[in-house]
């Protein structure tokens, strides 16, 4: 058992996988909790529970396993973010917020690790039906077939690998939440307020 959320943890975790294991071609950095509350109504604990999960699990991680990669050179570390990284819309903020670092870690970690023979790839789900996200149950039934499986995101995480691309959503035509953050973000924003945030007519 390893808490990514504790640096310690994670320490001892990637200690015994490296005993067994020197070099490591690939590194996965998928855990992650939900975030489904806002700023103001979070408590203090959440807020870092989060932070800690969905960023700096990925951050302890790379660093616990840098060795091993670069004992795998040319090696790859792929990065489950989130659509959600790249659009802040909507009261999730936590969430947003978390996966927003964890993308610009990804990014500036690729170009460090470049000179190292290390490939850092993020991979950007959209709705995905899994256990500790359960899509389908805070969804309208209309909304379900944009809702993608697990295995989805495992071709996305191979097609990353095999195909060296820096960054992946899935599926693909969640691009369009992204271009419509750069584009028109006042819009986004507007489209995403929380009902009770809105100024009455």
């Amino acid at each position: 058992m390893c808490d990514i959320a504790d640096r310690e943890s994670v320490d001892r975790m990637a200690e015994a996988v490296r005993a067994r294991h020197p070099a490591v071609k690939v590194l996965v950095n998928n855990a992650g909790v939900p975030g489904r509350a806002g700023f103001v109504d979070a408590d203090a604990e959440w807020i870092e529970q989060v932070t800690r999960t969905n960023y700096l699990g990925g951050v302890w991680c790379a660093r616990a396993f840098l060795q091993a990669l670069e004992a795998a050179a040319p090696s790859h570390v792929v990065n489950v973010v989130s659509v959600a990284g790249t659009v802040a819309a909507g009261t999730s903020g936590l969430y947003t917020a978390a996966k927003h670092a964890q993308l610009a870690f990804s990014r500036s970690l690729a170009a460090e690790l470049a000179p190292r023979e290390i490939c850092v790839h993020a991979v950007l789900p959209g709705f995905i039906e899994t256990e500790g996200f359960p899509q389908y149950a805070v969804h309208p039934d209309w909304m379900h077939r944009f809702i993608g499986s697990p295995e989805d995101v495992a071709r996305a995480v191979l097609r990353a690998v095999d195909r060296n691309r820096s960054e992946v959503t899935v599926p693909r035509y969640y691009r369009l939440g992204t271009l419509a953050q750069w584009l028109f973000p006042g819009l986004v924003a507007r489209a995403g307020r929380s009902p009770r945030l809105r100024r009455p007519a």
